[in-house]
């Protein structure tokens, strides 16, 4: 496999660029990911990166992109913070990777049996963390299917509530950055919500939150 350059990175589409996660994501699920020569893609990338893809997901150990999309070095911008919000400091991470590094698209990837979710179901407050955890308050709101059981315990519960945050985050890029809201406008970037199951390994798509141009 290739490290990036400028040249192949102009030329990936923003659906080039959710197939070449697809493809990933199938291979890792398979056991068949692809083998690097990692210290020559560092070597390779020492003196510029490229990469194809920002991806937002959230800091749990099970769910590094790179391996879970069977990405090399210089391959995607991974952006990391628990429950996969959105803040004014991660929005600037995004709009460096696609305006200024050339990235084709943002992911936002929750994942299953989140803690993060499941704490801002129960209402935790500890610290720092409270701020963080009412981020995701919104989504829990929002969930309005469940009538009792409203907290961690409820799997089904919890599974409804991260995809709402995801697609809440996905939107909220896009209203409050309108650098990369011209840019999925017009095609440039795409942006898609999806769900990683850490028991399997497979991530799942969201249509109603892809955009990705003509």
């Amino acid at each position: 496999m290739k490290t990036l350059t400028k040249e192949m990175q102009a030329a990936i589409t923003p659906s080039m660029a959710l197939e070449l996660l697809k493809e990933g994501n199938k291979r890792f699920v398979n056991n068949l990911k692809i083998n690097r020569n990692l210290l020559q893609q560092a070597n390779e990338t020492s003196d510029g990166q490229h990469p194809f893809a920002v991806i937002l997901s959230c800091i749990d150990s099970r769910t590094s992109t790179e391996l879970i999309f069977d990405q090399g070095l210089g391959d995607i911008f991974s952006v990391r913070i628990a429950g996969n919000i959105v803040n004014e400091d991660i929005l600037g991470s995004m709009e460096f990777g696609c305006k200024v590094a050339g990235s084709k698209i943002i992911v936002v990837l929750g994942h299953t049996k989140c803690g993060a979710v499941k704490g801002a179901c129960d209402h935790v407050e500890m610290g720092n963390l409270t701020a963080l955890l009412t981020k995701i308050r919104p989504a829990v709101d929002d969930e309005t299917l469940t009538k009792e059981n409203r907290s961690s315990s409820n799997s089904v519960f919890v599974e409804n509530v991260a995809t709402i945050n995801v697609k809440r985050t996905v939107k909220s890029i896009i209203e409050r950055s309108p650098i990369l809201k011209e840019m999925i406008e017009s095609g440039q970037i795409g942006i898609v919500g999806g769900t990683h199951d850490i028991t399997t390994g497979e991530v799942t798509f969201y249509p109603e939150t892809m955009s990705l141009g003509s």
